[in-house]
């Protein structure tokens, strides 16, 4: 049995982050992750005029109810989709003139729902370049407030970068979702803002699912970040795929807030042994993998888990519902589909699905990354049985898991 310590959730820090921001109080982070998005994320408050004081193990975050302190500034979002997605949000609620752009990569990814949002509660923004993508100015003046109907059918990051802003604003905030994509980090989202002193109430109707947050702000604490579910996927899938072998990650358990720890139920049904109890999760081979149909929409960041997982399976693996992946860092269902193919296995893609064929992955082959984290470390899950396997940009990692290399291969030793 081997158990491995998986840094701090990314979803969860860059949660714990605005909320901090926006507290009233001194919020200590325990355990946050240290990656260049999160980096990225409090570099960025820091900009915005909070005081951010990090040291190992526990960051610690002045909050300001009011909104940020300067008046003016240029953050750089660097990669980090929550950082530039949530942070303008945060800015909208303050007074001041805030500019912010991002990677070539994150200017590609699609911002267009959330800005259309925020100028219908009377944010005044502008988009630098092409209209609903970075780069984006927001002048703050504070925000009344309202009701709002949003589609995040293809992010749920706008739904929580408006939800993170209702107890914000003056006199509160009703959306109604129309659509709406990995729903399950909607609940991290409410059940932070709830550890925070938020009130919020869901009621599904004929139009939708409507969230009706109250003006109330929020107030600081303490809070812990889990350990990555996402990230912890990787070592889960390696476990499955290795006869005889069985990990453990402690920490991540029944009360996991993150709703990628069910890509442990995908492998149970595949034919692994899996095992969450209040202290942790346990993921052990049974030396066979079975192919399945599955619907990943809940938990696309793990899609190219099981898609480099797949070959080794002793029958088709398809994965449906997982359009969104095709807006992540990369176009994930692409990049999945032409790393399989260079290692001759049989592939087919759809507009939000594909099917891998059982086959031997054979080498050498550079994986193309795309500059994608997701892309690295789920081809490192495949390399375990295919030698030759390299990357043509093996450090992307650094966005969610600068050390993934080093861990992953003593772990693998360790299989």
């Amino acid at each position: 049995m081997t158990v491995i310590d998986i840094p701090g959730s990314k979803s969860v820090t860059a949660r714990a982050l605005f909320l901090a921001a926006a507290a009233e109080g001194t919020t200590t982070l325990l355990r946050p992750l240290r990656s260049d998005d999160t980096e990225g994320f409090a570099e960025g408050l820091k900009t915005l005029g909070y005081a951010v004081r990090q040291e190992p193990g526990a960051w610690h975050i002045e909050g300001r109810p009011a909104g940020p302190g300067a008046g003016e500034a240029d953050v750089y979002c660097r990669d980090g989709a929550t950082t530039a997605r949530f942070l303008p949000a945060l800015a909208a609620a303050g007074h001041g003139t805030f500019r912010f752009d991002a990677s070539a990569q994150m200017r590609r990814r699609p911002l267009g729902p959330l800005t259309t949002a925020l100028r219908e509660l009377g944010v005044d923004l502008a988009h630098g370049e092409r209209e609903g993508h970075h780069p984006l100015t927001v002048h703050g003046r504070g925000i009344k407030g309202g009701a709002i109907r949003l589609d995040a059918g293809q992010s749920s990051q706008y739904l929580t970068a408006l939800l993170l802003l209702g107890p914000l604003t003056a006199e509160g905030l009703a959306i109604t979702v129309t659509d709406l994509v990995s729903e399950p980090y909607v609940e991290i989202t409410l059940a932070m803002m709830r550890a925070f002193g938020a009130e919020i109430a869901r009621e599904d109707g004929p139009e939708g699912r409507t969230y009706t947050v109250a003006p109330t702000g929020y107030r600081a604490t303490t809070y812990a970040i889990e350990p990555d579910a996402s990230t912890s996927s990787y070592f889960f899938a390696a476990a499955a795929l290795t006869p005889g072998a069985a990990v453990t990650v402690p920490g991540l358990g029944t009360g996991a807030l993150q709703g990628d720890l069910a890509f442990v139920d995908v492998l149970r049904r595949m034919g692994a042994e899996a095992d969450i109890t209040g202290t942790g999760t346990t993921v052990r081979s049974t030396g066979r993998l079975r192919g399945l149909t599955v619907a990943m929409r809940d938990i696309s960041d793990t899609m190219p888990t099981l898609a480099a997982l797949a070959p080794f399976a002793d029958g088709p693996v398809r994965i449906e519902d997982v359009a969104n992946t095709r807006v992540k860092e990369c176009d994930r269902l692409d990049a999945c589909a032409e790393n399989l193919r260079r290692l001759g296995i049989d592939v087919a893609t759809g507009p939000d699905w594909i099917e891998i064929r059982p086959g031997t992955p054979a080498g050498p082959v550079e994986i193309a990354t795309h500059g994608d984290h997701r892309i690295v470390m789920s081809f490192a899950v495949t390399a375990l049985r295919t030698p030759g396997i390299t990357f043509d940009d093996p450090g992307c990692v650094r966005k969610t898991f600068p050390d993934f290399h080093t861990v992953f291969a003593a772990f693998a030793r360790g299989l």
